[in-house]
């Protein structure tokens, strides 16, 4: 499953171009290899990391079950200098 797609169905990103945006731009690191179950991610927003652990793929995910597809581990603002 590509990256971006896998951002926008879960929905960690909202909109799949952002998320493809995020993804070519090296902002999430997926422990230098394509995304698989049990794998973290660190997706960069701006001030923000969030690391989280995919826990399940789906090409389709309804709002309710998308939560299902990672386990959020943690959030932590970032400060450039």
């Amino acid at each position: 499953m590509r990256l971006d797609k896998y951002l926008k169905v879960s929905r960690l990103v909202k909109r799949r171009t952002l998320a493809k945006e995020i993804s070519d731009q090296g902002r999430v690191t997926v422990n230098g290899n394509v995304a698989k179950e049990n794998d973290e991610l660190i997706i960069r927003f701006g001030q923000k990391l969030v690391t989280v652990k995919v826990t399940g793929l789906s090409d389709h995910a309804t709002k309710e079950n998308a939560k299902g597809m990672y386990d959020l581990i943690k959030e932590e603002r970032i400060n450039e200098e």
